[in-house]
């Protein structure tokens, strides 16, 4: 999962809910910049994450003229979701960001990204979309891969979907994650007791099916790569090390959808949390020209 920073809003943002005509509403961040808008930016975050992985971009990208939305998604944490695995399967998120993009200001170009899972759920919608009638200019994925994650990450990922199909609660799951990871460096207690409640919040049947999803992913890079061709501005961005997807599996899809890939350096799986000036950077450069 993504750490945030901090958790304190900057003043050019504020916590909304966004209503859609037919799915609903979603939790989200609303960034504005202080002069005239460039363009908006759909933030959609992965697996376990929310819309507080985005927080430290919220800022700079406001400062480069950008509106930021950043949601957490159906099943995630302030948004929530029925008891049913089949509302979260992918095609189903997929029309979440379609309803969304309906629901958000036409004053300016809307630019999709879409973060871990949260880019295969962005690449799910861009080809569910009507192709004469995109919603979006661009389409940016960060720190995602072409297909299933990798098989040791899979593997965990695994473990987690079949102690929930088991019966084992989000807090007993939390305390077996706490005691895997007690090697490593605790978050200052502010961020801890946010990442501990935001795990809580998750609907177990959303971390079930969007975790299956992750561990059998089908590769749709051939079928996005006829739309980059046809002229969809996209672009890869990594970090210099990845669990999820390796880096130079991510390279190649860039290659095979004929896109930029840029690597964010100093940041792993979470460039936004772990180097937002250094990405924010990277994205408004990137639609500063699409």
């Amino acid at each position: 999962m993504s750490t945030p920073p901090f958790l304190k809003l900057p003043v050019c943002a504020g916590a909304v809910r966004l209503a859609t005509a037919e799915r609903g509403s979603f939790a989200a961040f609303v960034g504005e910049p202080a002069g005239p808008v460039r363009g908006t930016a759909l933030l959609v975050p992965g697996f376990t994450g929310s819309k507080e992985d985005f927080i430290a971009l919220l800022e700079p990208l406001a400062e480069r003229g950008y509106r930021t939305v950043a949601v957490d998604q159906r099943g995630q944490y302030e948004t929530g979701g029925p008891a049913d695995a089949a509302a979260y399967a992918i095609d189903r998120l997929a029309l979440d960001l379609l309803a969304l993009a309906t629901a958000l200001p036409t004053d300016a170009p809307l630019h999709l990204l879409g973060h871990s899972f949260g880019g295969q759920v962005c690449r799910q919608a861009t080809l569910a979309a009507d192709r004469a009638a995109l919603p979006w200019s661009s389409l940016t994925l960060l720190s995602t891969g072409p297909a299933a994650i990798d098989p040791p990450e899979a593997a965990r990922t695994g473990l987690l979907v079949d102690a929930l199909a088991g019966g084992l609660t989000l807090e007993e799951i939390w305390q077996l994650m706490q005691d895997m990871d007690r090697d490593r460096p605790a978050p200052e207690p502010e961020i801890g007791a946010f990442l501990h409640r935001r795990w809580l919040a998750n609907r177990p049947e959303a971390l079930i099916a969007m975790g299956g999803h992750l561990i059998s992913a089908p590769d749709r890079v051939a079928e996005l790569a006829a739309l980059t061709a046809a002229g969809l501005p996209a672009q890869v961005v990594s970090g210099e090390r990845d669990y999820a997807w390796p880096v130079e599996e991510q390279i190649a899809m860039a290659d095979r959808l004929g896109v930029p890939h840029t690597t964010v350096p100093g940041a792993l799986h979470s460039p936004n949390a772990e180097q937002p000036a250094a990405t924010a950077a990277v994205l408004a450069g990137f639609w500063d020209l699409t």
